[in-house]
C-alpha cells in the first residue's frame, strides 16, 4: 500500500501532484532566504507545482573545520518561521542531534535526517515522535533496500508521515552515482521517494576543504528521475552559486529553476499517463 503525505495544502504521494523541494543549503541571511522563497513561490504558483521550501540552519557535516556553518537553532528557526508565516511556502529543515528535533518541528512542516546520519537510531525515533513529516536522506553508504531499517524507527514511534531521499551512493573516491533502479525498490516501503537531484551531482570533497559539484548534469538527472518514478524532486538552489556559503559547486542557478521546473511538471504528467 503506498500512503499519501500531508504537506501544507497538499496530499503528496501515489496519485497525488509531482513536487518540488527547493531552496539555499544553508542560511546566509534573513534577507537573503526570504528573497530566494518568494521567487520559488512565485514560480512554483505560476506552474502549479506544490513547492516546500528548504534550507539549514547548521550545516554540521561540512568537510572543514574553517566552512560556514549557518545562523544557528535558535536564528535560524526564527529565519523559517518568517518564511513559513510571511510567504506562504511549507518549509523543511534538517537536523543533527536529538536535541535539535522539538524546536525545529514547532517550526517546520518537515524534519529531515541527514544522510549521514540515516542510521542514528535516537535521531529517527524522536524525529517520528515529533508530528513533523520526516524526509529520511538515504545515506552515499546504503543499499536502496537497507533505508528499510530507517523507516521503520521512524514508524516505531507511530509516525507514518514519512519521505524517502535518493541523493547518490559513494563511487570511489570523490563520487556520487544515482541507481534509478533505487526509485522503484524504496517505493516499497509505501511513501513518497524523492530524487536529489543537486547533493547527486557533487563530488565530495573533490575540492581538498570542501566538495565539488557537476551541476551541467542536474537536468540530465532529474529528468531521469522523474521518468523513473520520483514523487518529487530536491534540488539546492541560490541566485548566484559560486558566491554561496555552501555546496557552491552543485547548486542551481536560481534563474534556470523555473525553465527547468516546468519541464519537470511536463514530464511527470507524460510518465503518469503511461502506466
Amino acid at each position: 500500500m503506498r500512503r499519501k503525505v500531508k504537506i501544507g495544502p497538499w496530499a503528496l504521494g501515489q496519485g497525488g501532484p509531482f513536487f518540488l523541494i527547493a531552496g539555499p543549503c544553508v542560511i546566509e541571511s534573513e534577507g537573503h532566504a526570504l528573497g530566494v522563497a518568494r521567487r520559488l513561490r512565485g514560480a512554483a504558483k505560476r506552474l502549479g507545482i506544490p513547492l516546500i521550501f528548504k534550507a539549514s540552519f547548521d550545516k554540521a557535516n561540512r568537510t572543514s573545520v574553517h566552512s560556514f556553518r549557518g545562523p544557528g537553532l535558535e536564528r535560524g528557526l526564527a529565519v523559517l518561521g518568517r518564511v513559513r508565516r510571511e510567504v506562504g511556502l511549507p518549509v523543511l529543515t534538517d537536523v543533527h542531534d536529538a536535541r535539535q528535533v522539538e524546536p525545529a518541528a514547532a517550526v517546520c512542516d518537515v524534519i529531515q535526517i541527514p544522510a549521514f546520519l540515516s542510521r542514528q537510531t535516537d535521531l529517527l525515533i524522536e524525529a517520528g515522535r515529533s508530528g513533523a513529516v520526516v524526509n529520511i536522506k538515504k545515506g552515499q553508504f546504503l543499499s536502496p533496500w537497507e533505508i528499510g531499517h530507517a523507516v521503520e524507527k521512524v514508524e516505531s514511534a507511530g509516525c507514518h508521515r514519512i519521505l524517502i531521499t535518493e541523493r547518490g551512493s559513494t563511487f570511489g573516491y570523490n563520487n556520487l552515482v544515482v541507481d534509478m533502479r533505487a526509485l522503484a525498490i524504496m517505493k516499497a516501503w509505501g511513501y513518497p521517494v524523492v530524487l536529489d537531484v543537486t547533493h547527486a551531482v557533487q563530488l565530495p570533497g573533490g575540492e581538498g576543504k570542501r566538495s565539488g559539484g557537476q551541476p551541467q548534469f542536474i537536468e540530465t538527472l532529474a529528468r531521469a528521475g522523474v521518468a523513473a518514478g520520483a514523487d518529487g524532486v530536491f534540488m539546492e538552489v541560490h541566485p548566484n552559486p559560486s558566491r554561496a556559503l555552501s555546496d557552491a559547486a552543485s547548486a542551481l542557478e536560481l534563474s534556470r529553476f523555473p525553465a527547468l521546473a516546468k519541464r519537470l511538471r511536463d514530464l511527470s504528467r507524460f510518465a503518469r499517463q503511461l502506466k
